[in-house]
């Protein structure tokens, strides 16, 4: 074979190689983009995440779930809605199984479009191209906050005196009811153990009780914790 004609095959198999790759590409937004007019459609949040295992798309329902936009929610902007105390195990654990290729299952507080919390378990699986090629994770979130409170009504009145107490009176009351000490919820609350105590003996009072058991039946009751 002459030497042209072999720079003349060469530059054509070149050129078809870049044909198939703009196919191949083509295709795939084309997946995706099907994928999310699918997702979009789902009564369920759906969540994806590339290779830099950050979000790049969450549906309709999620978006009317947390209030946002797209545009907010996406990359790492959806962890502004974590809970801080489910925060760090929330991404934890999400990493963790990024990292290893492996589904996982989790449940966390989520920030909902009225600004308050809800209980979510989302769940997620790796996601692969053509069976071979890693392209990142999937999953789903869904409310999971009347199952955790299982069929519980607030009593009213337990609601009412809970909320006379100052917003810092009732993280006070809500850590102590979970089991933490008083030092242990001055550490939380980045307080000193005095004020805390203070905190502590001002919810007493204005509760009308004297001992820390009263105090966790009427964070129970009020709905603050689960019994």
């Amino acid at each position: 074979m002459a030497p042209g004609q072999q720079v003349e095959e060469v530059a054509v198999l070149k050129q078809r190689l870049v044909e198939l790759e703009t196919l191949i590409n083509r295709l795939q937004r084309a997946a995706e983009e099907e994928f999310r007019q699918v997702a979009d459609c789902a009564p369920f949040a759906v969540w994806t995440s590339g290779l830099d295992a950050l979000c790049n798309f969450v549906n309709r329902a999620w978006l009317e779930y947390r209030g946002r936009t797209l545009e907010q929610e996406v990359g790492s902007g959806w962890t502004e809605g974590l809970h801080p105390d489910d925060r760090d195990l929330c991404i934890e654990t999400y990493l963790k199984a990024f990292a290893a290729r492996q589904p996982f299952r989790t449940q966390f507080r989520l920030q909902r479009a009225d600004g308050s919390y809800g209980w979510v378990e989302s769940s997620g699986v790796p996601y692969y191209y053509s069976d071979q090629e890693f392209t990142g994770f999937v999953g789903s979130a869904t409310d999971v906050s009347q199952r955790r409170r299982g069929i519980f009504t607030p009593d009213e009145e337990s609601v009412r005196m809970v909320f006379s107490l100052t917003e810092r009176e009732r993280q006070v009351l809500v850590l102590i009811a979970e089991g933490k000490s008083t030092k242990e919820a001055a550490a939380r609350l980045g307080i000193s153990y005095k004020t805390a105590d203070s905190h502590r003996s001002r919810i007493l009072e204005k509760l009308g009780v004297h001992e820390t058991a009263s105090m966790v039946r009427y964070a129970i009751r009020a709905g603050l914790i689960e019994p």
